[in-house]
């Protein structure tokens, strides 16, 4: 074990009830990092990254648009992945020394069709356990493409390979107003639902991965010097940077 682990374990900072969601059902839904008064200029700020993203940052899908490395896109963005309850939920999910793996935005474009459900990493792999979480831009409905898990999923045997369509028994979505984090455990079957709105549906996601794991963005060498020079100890450690 490593000081900042010991110290963030220690601190219990997820509320017992989303604890206790996140153990049993493989998810939660809580406030997020940016107070209401902030959320305008959060979201104006992901707008300005993803229309002027370019390059290997940049990957437009057939129902998203995906914008990477959302660490040096700005000030606006710091908190997410030192926020509390969220260091907490990887404690109690990791359970041993952790780093980011990632941060990037998805757009999910209207009218388009559901995931297919599946887990993010699979058991044998070195990057496992994953602890998700997704930041809602936007207020997370039924209609707009909010996330469906499969709850108690991420605690299925190991040798357990259920076809999981997306059209599976016993989902449940996971709503929430704008500003929202949803945080998750890899192993738990999800997907986004079909957003059969008539508008995009917003949001960041990342992950979390064993410290010893390999990380989808390296962030030691993509840092730039004003992001190095702005973020906090606590921030160098969780980004292993």
């Amino acid at each position: 074990m490593d000081d900042w682990f010991e110290t963030l374990e220690a601190r219990s900072e997820l509320p017992a009830d989303g604890a206790f969601e996140l153990q049993h059902r493989g998810f939660v839904v809580l406030p997020g990092p940016v107070p209401a008064e902030q959320m305008e200029r959060l979201t104006n700020a992901y707008e300005a990254a993803m229309s002027s993203a370019s390059g290997a940052d940049l990957s437009v899908g057939s129902t998203s648009t995906r914008v990477s490395d959302f660490v040096n896109r700005g000030p606006e963005f710091d908190g997410l992945y030192v926020f509390p309850p969220l260091l907490d939920a990887c404690c109690r999910v990791i359970g041993r020394p952790f780093k980011l793996s990632s941060l990037r935005a998805r757009t999910l474009r209207a009218h388009t069709r559901a995931q297919e459900l599946h887990v993010d990493v699979r058991r044998e792999s070195a990057d496992w356990p994953l602890l998700g979480f997704v930041l809602m831009v936007d207020e997370f409905r039924p209609e707009n493409g909010a996330t469906r898990f499969v709850p108690g999923s991420h605690r299925w045997l190991e040798d357990a390979s259920p076809d999981c369509p997306a059209g599976a028994d016993g989902q449940v979505q996971a709503c929430g107003p704008a500003g929202s984090l949803l945080i998750f455990n890899g192993s738990a079957w999800h997907g986004h639902a079909a957003n059969s709105s008539d508008k995009p549906r917003r949001s960041l996601q990342g992950a979390f991965i064993p410290r010893d794991g390999q990380a989808a963005t390296d962030f030691t060498a993509c840092m730039q010097p004003e992001t190095r020079a702005r973020l906090s100890a606590l921030a160098h450690y969780v980004l292993a940077a």
